[in-house]
């Protein structure tokens, strides 16, 4: 598991440090992506995704610490990326936590040969950009398939 400390704060790889009551809550009750989800569902998507990066305020890895901001990348480590479930709880925003995570992911070594690195955001077009990604080239290339939300 990777893990990187940055003044008394810390990302890690490491599932088994990761709150999903804090998640959760964030998630179903303050993300206007995921409403409502249900606390299995959120524990499915971390089961079944490859990385996922918590933020932690102090040593987590002893056990003294809280989960502060979360994110998770679906990917096949190969061809295809994208990054999801970003957020820093609002009490720890402006003191450069989503900077700091997205250089974590957008640098970690098993993304280095994704070609396509994709995400949506309502909001924090300037946050990502920063880290090159921009607008779709071909927007009408693309396309979806949405299913009526089950929660």
């Amino acid at each position: 598991m990777d893990m990187w400390v940055n003044e008394g704060f810390f990302i890690s790889t490491n599932k088994q440090y990761l709150d999903v009551d804090t998640i959760h809550h964030f998630l179903s009750q303050e993300a206007y992506w995921s409403k409502g989800i249900p606390k299995e569902v959120v524990i499915k998507s971390i089961e079944n995704t490859p990385l996922c990066f918590g933020v932690y305020k102090g040593d987590i890895s002893n056990r003294v610490g809280e989960q502060v901001g979360f994110a998770r990348v679906i990917t096949d480590l190969a061809t295809y990326a994208y990054l999801s479930d970003v957020f820093i709880l609002p009490s720890y925003r402006k003191l450069g936590l989503s900077k700091w995570l997205v250089s974590i992911i957008t640098n970690h070594h098993e993304l280095q040969g994704v070609r396509r690195f994709m995400l949506a955001t309502k909001d924090a077009h300037s946050l990502y950009s920063k880290y090159g990604f921009e607008p779709l080239d071909d927007p009408e290339r693309f396309m979806q398939k949405v299913r009526q939300s089950p929660y």
